[in-house]
């Protein structure tokens, strides 16, 4: 079974799920919606992607631009199985409607409210809920992180509480809008931070409670964690249960020489096409076991990180395949996760 996908939205997070719809043996990229017509519309086109903009209008600036459109908005909804929402937070629930309309089954990212879909969503702790399923919600990096995280840790030890502070980076690499400020920003002011709520989507019963900083950078975000285990456990316990887990990278500082978020991208832009790391990178040098607490440090990589629950969450809701166990497997190998930065 081959299920056909369209993804809305063509910036930082759709444009690489649509690579890696197109990687995959069950999945059919049908095409992306675009609304502007600017480099990554004629990168596309190049590709062999079909274009389809929103409207008439939309359409008409890129046939002035010289970038063919294949149609509207509600002709590739008409053609699809599954539609992958990719747009600005809070821009895919106005297009839910019309998404139901179609009679699609929806996925949607973590910028929108959690009442956006039936079930919000994170591979190794909640796939087989999301199964059939009309609407699925892919939380987001920084929840996506923890959860990673959290559900590991908890299948080997149990986790009874989950204390974190995340370092937010300022903006992504390519924005021109906004950016680094010469300031470290409470984000909010106000605690708790938004991040341990939505972690509860997941997992409604964890105590977690989050806080939150703006930092002058565009690379990574990175989170100090503490967890309250259910037993006690050494470090290296630790540092054992995270590298047999899937889509956890555990780095050694002083065998790598990478202590920095920086020295992370380097390292993945030698190796990995756009520089993503997929993958949640827990530093192992900072994993400190004292009974049952275990306090470390984890980056994220907030462009890709999301990307394969993306792609897991199409399997989930179309029924392509009946575990976490299965899709991972699948999914990881079709895009190389796993594989070593160095």
């Amino acid at each position: 079974m081959v299920v056909r996908v369209g993804v809305n939205g063509y910036g930082t997070i759709g444009k690489r799920v649509a690579h890696a719809i197109q990687l995959q043996d069950d999945m059919d990229l049908v095409g992306i919606v675009k609304r502007t017509p600017d480099y990554a519309a004629l990168q596309a086109y190049k590709a062999g992607i079909p274009i389809y903009a929103p409207g008439e209008e939309e359409a008409k600036a890129f046939e002035e631009r010289g970038i063919p459109v294949k149609g509207l908005l509600d002709d590739l909804l008409d053609s699809i199985d599954v539609v992958v929402d990719a747009t600005p937070g809070g821009v895919g629930a106005k297009y839910k409607p019309i998404y139901e309309k179609h009679g699609l089954k929806q996925v949607y990212q973590g910028g929108e409210k959690p009442g956006v879909a039936e079930v919000s969503f994170s591979t190794l702790c909640n796939y087989e809920e999301a199964l059939g399923k009309n609407s699925v919600r892919v939380v987001s990096c920084n929840t996506t992180g923890l959860l990673r995280l959290i559900c590991t840790l908890d299948k080997a030890f149990g986790v009874s509480s989950v204390r974190a502070v995340i370092v937010r980076r300022a903006a992504d690499p390519k924005e021109v809008k906004r950016g680094p400020v010469n300031a470290i920003v409470l984000n909010p002011p106000r605690l708790p931070s938004h991040h341990g709520e939505d972690v509860k989507t997941v997992l409604p019963r964890l105590d977690i409670v989050t806080a939150a900083v703006v930092v002058p950078t565009t690379l990574m975000h990175v989170h100090a964690v503490t967890l309250r285990l259910r037993q006690p456990v050494t470090s290296s316990d630790v540092v054992e249960a995270l590298e047999k887990a899937p889509r956890i990278m555990v780095v050694n500082a002083e065998a790598t020489g990478i202590k920095s978020t920086a020295e992370l991208m380097e390292a993945a832009r030698e190796i990995r096409r756009r520089s993503d790391i997929p993958e949640l990178v827990v530093f192992e040098d900072s994993i400190t076991a004292r009974g049952s607490e275990v306090m470390l440090f984890q980056a994220v990589h907030q462009e890709s990180i999301v990307v394969p629950e993306n792609i897991d969450a199409i399997r989930a809701v179309s029924l392509l395949a009946s575990s976490a166990e299965e899709t991972i497997s699948l999914t990881d190998a079709s895009l190389g996760i796993g594989q070593p930065l160095w």
